[in-house]
């Protein structure tokens, strides 16, 4: 993903979040809970593109959120480019209680990767984990997709709020590391550069793959109740 930083701007940022995922699976009711704290049962679809801002702390420095919220149906699918324009962070959202907004995901990937640049950190959220007794998507199922392809995971539920909040907090927390770590790199590779190069450009940081000890992308984490 490419992150755009200027040296003087070392306390705010500000990270553009999409929400994606299939008509009625509680995209916007998610938003509406980690935003005001609010749920709205007979909620209509949205239509076009909502966005809201929210600041988030991390190790001192102030992070805002702008987090994007998208019509699911077909028909305003006009909006994609621009929707994803700029994207860093992503929540890819299915209702456990329709498995066939699950077996949509990897469309979704599809897009999000057409559109954005790859390597955007995405989680992988099972909303609606309060209708227990109309699960069509096994929690192992989520898992397992998320391991499969490199994704955060976790499962929530906009009505009682339960992992809410943390699955904005993982996605920014985990953007938030990856640019920190690329200034650092930045910082030393400057170290070593004749003097005579330039200074004080934009620098552009292009975040590859990350892998840890085991060789395994370090996305592939779950983590649900």
């Amino acid at each position: 993903m490419a992150f755009h930083s200027e040296e003087e701007q070392t306390e705010d940022y500000l990270f553009k979040i999409v929400l994606i995922g299939d008509s009625a699976v509680g995209k916007s009711n998610l938003l509406a809970r980690f935003a005001r704290n609010e749920f709205y049962p007979n909620s209509k679809s949205t239509i076009g593109v909502e966005f809201q801002t929210q600041k988030i702390n991390i190790e001192g420095k102030e992070v805002k959120a702008q987090i994007w919220d998208t019509a699911g149906q077909e028909r305003f699918r006009a909006v994609t480019s621009a929707y994803y324009r700029g994207a860093v962070g992503a929540l890819l959202v299915y209702d456990i209680s329709r498995r066939q907004t699950f077996e949509s995901i990897g469309r979704w990937l599809n897009e999000l990767h057409t559109h954005s640049d790859m390597n955007v950190v995405t989680v992988l959220v099972g909303n609606k984990s309060d209708l227990k007794d109309a699960r069509e998507v096994t929690t192992d199922d989520g898992k397992t997709l998320a391991e499969a392809q490199g994704l955060f995971f976790m499962e929530t539920s906009a009505l009682d709020s339960s992992n809410v909040a943390l699955a904005f907090q993982t996605v920014v927390t985990e953007i938030y590391n990856i640019l920190s770590r690329k200034v650092i790199l930045s910082q030393e590779h400057k170290k070593q550069e004749p003097t005579s190069m330039a200074n004080g450009k934009t620098v552009i940081l292009q975040e590859d793959s990350v892998q840890d000890s085991d060789g395994v992308p370090s996305g592939g984490r779950c983590c649900s109740n």
